[in-house]
């Protein structure tokens, strides 16, 4: 039996991610894809939302995304656009990317970190204890891991052998999805009965992909060609001749999520603890930024730094987030249906979402530049993503995203140099010193009073603002990075 502190179950985008921050933190993480290699059939997911690219930056590989995608105006209420580019962060911006390549890149990533996989295999069942969880894989081999992290999508089987239920509404509609080839096709978007539907170019120039809404709700059986075909005449009048169809799958606006992110010692993150319909364009996003606030805590429990109960924190956490994700994506699909009330209903919005309050608060939620953490009252900053600042260091200028390119926690001291003593976490929280003289501003709120120290959890949300004291500052280090050696 081979051992490893982590197993994680799916090599997607939420598992890939999972992976590389764990690696950073130098814990013995493994994942277990059933693919053979990274390679995707189909498209999938089409691109990053501005938070998700500022999670990239702070570990020092966005621009690997960025060259290989099209910066945008990616953001919108079902099909109200929603512009940010005058947010206060650098990449206020999405990113046009499929999600076959953002796994490939992402991959790369991983396999530098040294992240072994099992490929061609994937989890069939397990069993856990208090020391830990046997993992069986269906090639026969067997692992032992410290804990199991699902990432094996909606379907779950990590999520179903837990017992933990998965509430939520049924479909209301669902939707063929293909790739292929087609003779002068009718390009561009039009609205339905029952939504939006299209067909678009690939990036090859020949094929294209289609999205189509079906008279009648199906679930789980695999689509035919002749599902497709149908679909086509159906909404079109015609199936272009359709051909060579390279991928056809089917989705639905069902609505589910996990009623615990965690059973003892298996956690659940993206697709498995979550899913809704692709209106707005989140769920890829939502899944990686479950990975970024889950690794580190689970980390420093793998490494003995906290006790188990900072697992807590990422239910706590991340499940409101994802609770927020799935009414808004169920508000936009009821919005996108093409019945005469539904469209009086959407113009509405198109057209209150031009005001610039309403504007940049649904900006702010889609993009994930919003998100604040509940860790009590104080400062505005107090749970809300860190801005990537230009500081002043004895090194010379930094990013404060650069600070955090190894997932350590940081505090960053604006004060008098010297005044924060770290004290027994200074082996656990790197210190810098430096000035900014500039304005502290945040999505949505605006402009903030400058605080005088920082302390930056690796996730980039700020878990305490100092006020020129040290105040706080104990309670804060013992509860995000431990409590001191020998307590």
């Amino acid at each position: 039996m081979t051992k490893h502190a982590v197993v994680i179950a799916g090599g997607g985008p939420t598992g890939l991610m999972l992976a590389g921050e764990l690696a950073l933190a130098r814990v013995d993480v493994a994942i277990v894809e059933r693919r053979e290699s990274q390679e995707l059939a189909g498209s999938r997911a089409g691109g990053l939302h501005a938070r998700t690219i500022e999670v990239l930056d702070q570990r020092g590989i966005a621009d690997r995304f960025l060259a290989e995608g099209k910066i945008a105006q990616v953001a919108s209420f079902a099909t109200t656009p929603l512009d940010l580019s005058d947010f206060p962060t650098r990449h206020n911006y999405g990113l046009a990317l499929w999600q076959k390549h953002f796994e490939r890149i992402l991959a790369a990533w991983v396999e530098e970190l040294g992240v072994p996989s099992y490929r061609g295999c994937e989890v069939t069942g397990f069993a856990q204890e208090d020391a830990g969880v046997d993992v069986a894989l269906s090639d026969g081999r067997s692992l032992r891991a410290a804990y199991l992290v699902g990432c094996d999508g909606g379907r779950s089987l990590i999520r179903k052998r837990t017992g933990i239920g998965f509430p939520g509404w049924e479909p209301s509609v669902s939707y063929l999805v293909a790739e292929g080839e087609m003779v002068e096709p009718a390009l561009g978007m039009r609205q339905g009965d029952k939504g939006v539907y299209g067909i678009g170019p690939l990036e090859d120039g020949k094929r294209v992909r289609v999205v189509l809404s079906e008279r009648e709700i199906r679930q789980g059986e695999e689509p035919t060609l002749d599902d497709l075909r149908e679909a086509l005449v159906a909404s079109y009048g015609t199936d272009f001749g359709v051909h060579g169809v390279t991928w056809l799958s089917r989705f639905s606006d069902a609505t589910r999520q996990a009623a615990s992110y965690r059973e003892r010692r298996v956690l659940l993150a993206g697709d498995a603890a979550h899913v809704h319909s692709p209106a707005n364009g989140q769920g890829l996003n939502l899944g990686v930024q479950d990975a970024v606030n889950l690794g580190w805590k689970l980390a420093q429990v793998v490494h003995g730094t906290s006790p188990e109960g900072l697992l807590d924190t990422y239910q706590a956490e991340r499940h409101p987030v994802g609770a927020r994700v799935l009414k808004h994506t169920m508000a936009a699909t009821a919005v996108l249906r093409g019945d005469e009330r539904t469209k009086a209903l959407r113009e509405t919005m198109a057209e209150l979402l031009t005001l610039e309050e309403a504007r940049k608060r649904y900006a702010g939620l889609i993009s994930g530049l919003d998100i604040r953490y509940d860790l009590g009252a104080g400062h505005p900053l107090l749970g809300r993503r860190m801005p990537d600042l230009d500081v002043e260091t004895a090194g010379g200028p930094r990013r404060v995203f650069t600070l955090l390119h190894e997932a350590r926690p940081v505090l960053l001291d604006l004060g008098e140099p010297g005044a924060l003593d770290l004290g027994p976490w200074a082996d656990r929280v790197k210190r810098v010193d430096a000035r900014y003289a500039g304005v502290w501003a945040l999505p949505v709120l605006g402009a903030v009073a400058a605080p005088r120290a920082v302390l930056i959890r690796p996730d980039g949300h700020v878990a305490w603002v100092g006020d020129g004291t040290d105040q706080g500052l104990r309670e804060a280090l013992t509860t995000w990075f431990g409590p001191p050696t020998g307590a």
